[in-house]
């Protein structure tokens, strides 16, 4: 999902940032994430990026992200992405959903050459190679979507 954030203007990110738990496979946490941190269970998963995507964080993220994250020294991120399809209708997204401290604030439907362009740019390559490995899934009204971080 794309997050926004108050200190760093808009931090574009289309997953969830949770991690994946012991012996839990990608393809469990990403649907458990989305469950835990949008409400939503009707979703099924379309596609997959086949390898592991990561980026660096410049220095004032990393700075931010380590006083977050626990302490440590947290250099970037590696994600597993994965393409989902809303099941039913949008009725079920609920963003308070009462699992997990929410992540977000306000979502909205993008297209995603939008989320792309709005990304930071740090992130952006990672969104580009994503889009390009969906792209054979999207049609004329493919859309991703757009939440608010509450956390950054």
């Amino acid at each position: 999902m794309a997050d926004a954030s108050a200190d760093f203007n808009w931090l574009w990110d289309l997953q969830s940032q949770g991690g994946i738990e012991d012996g839990e496979e990608p393809k469990s946490a990403a649907i458990r994430e989305l469950r835990e941190e949008t409400g939503i269970v009707s979703a099924e998963i379309i596609a997959e990026v086949p390898n592991w995507l990561t980026y660096d964080f410049p220095p004032a993220v990393k700075t931010k992200v380590n006083r977050l994250w626990g302490g440590g020294e947290w250099h970037g991120q590696a994600q597993k992405w994965f393409l989902m399809r809303l099941t039913k209708d949008e009725s079920e997204i609920n963003l308070a959903t009462g699992e997990a401290e929410p992540e977000f604030a306000e979502w909205k439907w993008a297209n995603p050459e939008d989320v792309i362009e709005q990304a930071v740019d740090y992130k952006r390559p990672t969104y580009e190679e994503v889009m390009s490995t969906f792209k054979p899934y999207f049609n004329g009204n493919a859309i991703s979507t757009k939440c608010k971080s509450s956390k950054w």
